[in-house]
Formats: structure tokens, C-alpha cells, sequence
């Protein structure tokens, strides 16, 4: 990619804090805890005045990473292939009017984005139009739209079947409206659910969790004002109500995710902070009966008053953009015996973490190079990491990967330095190759069972290499 010397002065005035580790509690201005900063763009940088949503897309053709941002007038594309140096590659601006409320989530190369504006429909977008971006940054266009509903909250899409469900319209009574995008460029209507209250976020699955008189079904799980709300999904013609959860000094339900085995539902009450005075709460639904969700537990911080917003979990972590205390990781390896604690945080709004609307909006934790993106309403864009991990792949190490792309078969070799282990994660992080070696130069790794996508290869637990199967 040519980038002009006009471009390359807008990219450093971009960034107010470049990598910055973290160190003896801060990084730069910034509290932290074991996340280090990697860059930071600003809003004015995207030419906003405020940040809201946040999503990825790893491209599959050659593994580079792209971060998503709702703006108050748009949706932002940048390129965090070099974490370090982000390059912010344009916008695709609102529909209709602005709003502060924009949400974002990404099918078969495609972004859609919704809003509270009035009149704002779905908007669907070619992300791989990002491949040849020339001119940075660009006004793009939106390659589709979808006008079954003007305002929007928020957009679900199960990726597993090709649909989408656009929650909080003023259709079906603000529950879920349900959208074909198997072809993207080309939405159908099909449908909606407006059996149980108006729904402001949530996630949809095929259910393959612990009560097997739903296996294989599409379920969704509501997060739906004053409750948990659980619907079978599967016949669009024919939705049906399964059961609510509801729970103690309840304010207002905002969002949840399913633990990875689908044993628990972990839910944050956006308003509960401000009205009852609690630290930062989270509440853990035990939903392995689907016909009987019962609270779990509930977690509550020892010392955060802040508020809770969009929470996800990969593998054993719970992921939470927590407003003024910005994102927050909880270990949740122990939950089945009521156990969350906080092991590490990157707090993008110094000086408070009062129960007020500022700081961090979401977080997106699911690119496999352990890249992480903060989207806060004030700051911008973060890129944080793990202390732990490193910033990049290691380069210069004596391991090779051919053939990369590879489809059934990979050789990982080297020259001098024996490996004893390699571990193969998918885009979500998820460990689906584990093999140990007596100290080898050369090992054949069949593949043939993995989709084809991007992988993480981690050798000797130390070395990190992408893979692109194919």
C-alpha cells in the first residue's frame, strides 16, 4: 500500500500515546494492570466528538487484523495488523442523522451497523474493501441497506446460520427482528419475536450446552430490561418463549454472554450501581435447565463503584468495559463453585471510577494474535495486550511454518533450537491443537479437521506464528 506523505503526517499526529508498558501501575496517564498500552487513536483523529461500540474482523485471505468503531456520525475502520502502528483507514458515515448510540457486528466479510438515529436502518458493508484502501483515510459508501426499521439499539448475528437480529426497533414491540443475511447484500425480513418486553441486547446460539432437550436448537438469550429472557429461535415462523430469569434489586438488564460450555449466562445491570449504591456487579445465571434460569451468584468489585456495559468471555476470562474503570478481566476458571476474581485492567479514564457514562464503552477480546480493542466514549480507540505476551510475532526465530497457507498438512521445523510443545488457537482463542514433542526440529502437524480460517501457532509457549488454512 502507497501511503502519502500527507497520510503519514495525519497517522503520527494520530496517536497521543504510542506503546507504553505497563509499569509499577501505570501506563503513560493510564492505571493498569498487567495490559500494556499499545496505541491509542483519538476521536478527533477520526473526526468525532464520541465513541460508542466496538467489533473485528480478521481477514481470512491473509490473517491481518482490523478493529471496528462506532462513531456518533459513523463507523470507523482501522488496521491493527501493527498494533503499534494502527493505521486508521476511514469512515462509513450514519445514514441518517447522529447518535451516540451505534452497534456493529460482522458476518461472511461483511460489517452491519445499526443506530439509534432516526430512519437509520441496517447498514451493511464490503470489509473487504479494506484490502486496498490507497488513500487513507477514505468516506466510504455502504455497499447495502436494510430499511425494515428506522432505529435501531443494537444487532445480533448468529454466524452459524446467516442471521441477524436487530434489537430495540420499534418493531415487535422493541424485541428481536429477525433478518436472512445469508446473502448479505441482499437482507430479507423474516420475521420477529414480541413475546416478552423490549430487548436491548443479545446473543444467539446453536445450542450445543448441558439441557439436551435443546440440542441443536437456535436459542437466544435476552437481555431484556428487568430479566433474562430465553427464546427458541430455531422457526422463524414460530418463535417460542422458553423462560425468563429474573434476579434482586434489579435496575436495568443491559447485556450478557454464555460461558463457553453454556452452563452460565453472566449478565450486567447497567443501572444498578447509580440507583442501589453497589460496587461494580455482575450477576451469574446458572442456565443449564433452559426452562429454569436461577441466579448463580453474584459478583461484586471490592473497591470499582463504576458501571458495567458490555462484558464478554473467551475461554476462561470474562472481558467487561466497566465506563470510568474501563476494562476489567475477570478469571473465571472457578465459577461452578462461585468464584470471579480480577486479574488485570487498563482503565482509559483516569482520575474516577464513579458510577457515571464516560470511559469505556466495549471491548473486543477475540483476535487471535491477543490484540485487544477498547472503544471508550471520550478517548477513542485503545489497543491493549497482555504484559505477558509480547507485542508481535517473533520474526526472527529459527521456527518455519510451510506451507503457510496449508490446508491438511503443516510442517513446523527448526534449525537449532528444539521445540517440546505446539499449541494451535483459533480467531476466538480457543486451544484446538495441543501436542507435545521430546525436544524436536521437525514435526508434521495434520490439519485436515480444522475450517479453514486464521490460526495462532504457539511454540514452546513462548514463540508465536500465524497460520492460514485454507
Amino acid at each position: 500500500m502507497k501511503i502519502s506523505l500527507q497520510v503519514l503526517i495525519l497517522l503520527f499526529s494520530t496517536f497521543s500515546i504510542a506503546q507504553t508498558p505497563c509499569e509499577n501501575g501505570m501506563a503513560g496517564q493510564y492505571p493498569c494492570n498487567g495490559l500494556d498500552l499499545l496505541s491509542r487513536i483519538s476521536l478527533s483523529a477520526m473526526n468525532a466528538s464520541a465513541g460508542n461500540d466496538s467489533w473485528g474482523w480478521t481477514d481470512p485471505q491473509d490473517g491481518k487484523e482490523y478493529a471496528i468503531m462506532g462513531l456518533n456520525n459513523g463507523a470507523a475502520f482501522v488496521d491493527i495488523s501493527d498494533p503499534i502502528n494502527p493505521i486508521y483507514l476511514g469512515k462509513l458515515p450514519t445514514h441518517s442523522d447522529s447518535s451516540i448510540w451505534r452497534d456493529i457486528k460482522v458476518y461472511n466479510n461483511y460489517a452491519f451497523i445499526v443506530s439509534e438515529a432516526s430512519g437509520h436502518g441496517m447498514q451493511v458493508f464490503d470489509l473487504t474493501r479494506l484490502r486496498s484502501v490507497s488513500n487513507a483515510p477514505e468516506v466510504f459508501t455502504e455497499d447495502a441497506h436494510y430499511n425494515g426499521f428506522g432505529r435501531c439499539h443494537n444487532i445480533v448475528i448468529n454466524e452459524e446460520t446467516g442471521y441477524a437480529y436487530a434489537v430495540g426497533t420499534s418493531t415487535f414491540g422493541g424485541g428481536p427482528h429477525f433478518v436472512n443475511i445469508q446473502n448479505p447484500l441482499s437482507p430479507v425480513a423474516a420475521g420477529g419475536f414480541s413475546g416478552d418486553n423490549y430487548s436491548h441486547d443479545a446473543q444467539v446460539v446453536i445450542y450445543d450446552g448441558p439441557d439436551a432437550d435443546y440440542a441443536g436448537r437456535e436459542i437466544l438469550f435476552g437481555s431484556n430490561e428487568d430479566r433474562v429472557s430465553i427464546v427458541d429461535v430455531t422457526d422463524k415462523n414460530n418463535p417460542i418463549g422458553i423462560s425468563n430469569g429474573f434476579y434482586g434489586s434489579v435496575d436495568y438488564t443491559h447485556q450478557g454472554w454464555l460461558t463457553d460450555d453454556k452452563h452460565y449466562f453472566i449478565i450486567g445491570d447497567e443501572l444498578d450501581e447509580s440507583t442501589f449504591g453497589f460496587n461494580t456487579r455482575t450477576i451469574i445465571f446458572d442456565v443449564s435447565d433452559l426452562d429454569n434460569p436461577v441466579v448463580h451468584f453474584e459478583y461484586e468489585s471490592d473497591d470499582v463503584q463504576a458501571i458495567d456495559h458490555n462484558g464478554y468471555v473467551l475461554g476462561n476470562e470474562f472481558y467487561l468495559s466497566s465506563y470510568r474503570a474501563g476494562l476489567r478481566i475477570m478469571d473465571i476458571s472457578d465459577i461452578e463453585n462461585q468464584n470471579m476474581v480480577e486479574t488485570k485492567f487498563f482503565d482509559t479514564y483516569p482520575g474516577s471510577n464513579s458510577a457515571n457514562f464516560d470511559g469505556a464503552w466495549s471491548v473486543y477480546p477475540f483476535f487471535a494474535s491477543g490484540n485487544i480493542v477498547i472503544s471508550d466514549i471520550d478517548r477513542g480507540l485503545f489497543i491493549v495486550r497482555d504484559s505477558s505476551l509480547g507485542v508481535n510475532d517473533n520474526s526472527i526465530s529459527t521456527f518455519a511454518i510451510a506451507p503457510n497457507p496449508a490446508k491438511d498438512l503443516v510442517t513446523i521445523s527448526s534449525k537449532t533450537e528444539p521445540f517440546a510443545q505446539i499449541e494451535i488457537f483459533n480467531v476466538l482463542g480457543q486451544k484446538v491443537i495441543n501436542l507435545n514433542f521430546a525436544n524436536s526440529l521437525s514435526e508434521n502437524i495434520d490439519i485436515s479437521k480444522l475450517q479453514s480460517g486464521m490460526y495462532v501457532v504457539k511454540i514452546n509457549s513462548t514463540t508465536t506464528k500465524r497460520l492460514l488454512i485454507n
